[in-house]
């Protein structure tokens, strides 16, 4: 599959998240322990905001890992909130255009995970996106389209109702074509003010996720972390870092929140009425 991180905090460079830890998100696209697939070189990329409300993106289809670009833009760029993603593709094509993040004005998205038989049910779930938000689309993915869907049901008013309003609407058109586990998804998402993750599957067994403990707790066990700030916060695939107390698993079927520090998590509530 994939894997991703979110970081919300003090501006930092974003090498200091994504290449310069243990198990950093780097190493993960060559050797990822809690993955689907151990290697995810079909392509990555970041996400960031700046002083502009729209984010910065990046992507490329070359392996993370053998990109030098990737390595002297996060030494150069300095963010308070970004994400990044490293694929592993589930079918389709390799290309920049089906890289992660996905944009659209100042929304970034990110995505773990697949909607099965997506071949059976796409036409379908395309068809319901919004005519006016359905010219962005650009690749091919089932991620992008969860994306639009997610617009379209209303995610920008409220993220947790227009993503559980897409996950909804997947899983009942799936059920609908005998797919007995439509989805599994564990996404990354930002409007450039907070972060919000999700962590769901149709099996109840969701790909894992997990978000970062205050930091002052982590600075008790690692007393040489002195770059973070107090609001610190990140939600992260699989753990980065030498500190595994610094990481709390987010329960299945669950939303989280992170806003100047707080994090608020809440249970999805799903129906394939919608």
């Amino acid at each position: 599959m994939c894997r991703w991180l979110a970081y919300s905090g003090g501006p930092i460079q974003l090498d200091e998240v994504i290449l310069k830890p243990a198990g950093s998100l780097i190493d993960q696209s060559l050797r990822s322990k809690l993955g689907e697939t151990t290697t995810n070189g079909d392509g990555f990329g970041i996400g960031w905001y700046g002083k502009s409300s729209k984010p910065g993106v990046y992507r490329d289809i070359f392996p993370a890992w053998n990109d030098a670009n990737l390595r002297n833009l996060t030494e150069q760029i300095e963010s308070h909130l970004f994400l990044a993603h490293i694929r592993a593709t589930t079918g389709t094509a390799v290309q920049r255009s089906n890289c992660h993040p996905f944009q659209y004005k100042n929304w970034i998205f990110v995505h773990n995970g697949l909607i099965n038989d997506f071949d059976v049910v796409k036409r379908e779930l395309v068809l319901a996106v919004e005519p006016d938000l359905f010219p962005f689309i650009q690749g091919t993915t089932d991620s992008e389209i969860m994306f639009y869907l997610a617009l379209t049901f209303g995610m920008m008013d409220d993220v947790k109702k227009g993503v559980e309003k897409m996950a909804s609407f997947v899983e009942k058109i799936g059920h609908k074509h005998g797919i007995e586990f439509p989805l599994q998804m564990s996404l990354g998402i930002s409007d450039g003010e907070s972060l919000y993750g999700f962590r769901y599957s149709s099996e109840n067994k969701s790909r894992t996720l997990f978000h970062s403990v205050k930091m002052e707790a982590i600075r008790d066990l690692a007393p040489l972390v002195k770059r973070f700030s107090d609001d610190t916060r990140a939600l992260v695939s699989e753990p980065i870092g030498q500190v595994k107390e610094a990481w709390v698993p987010v329960p299945e079927s669950s939303f989280v929140k992170i806003h100047k520090g707080e994090i608020i998590i809440e249970d999805l509530n799903l129906s394939t009425n919608s």
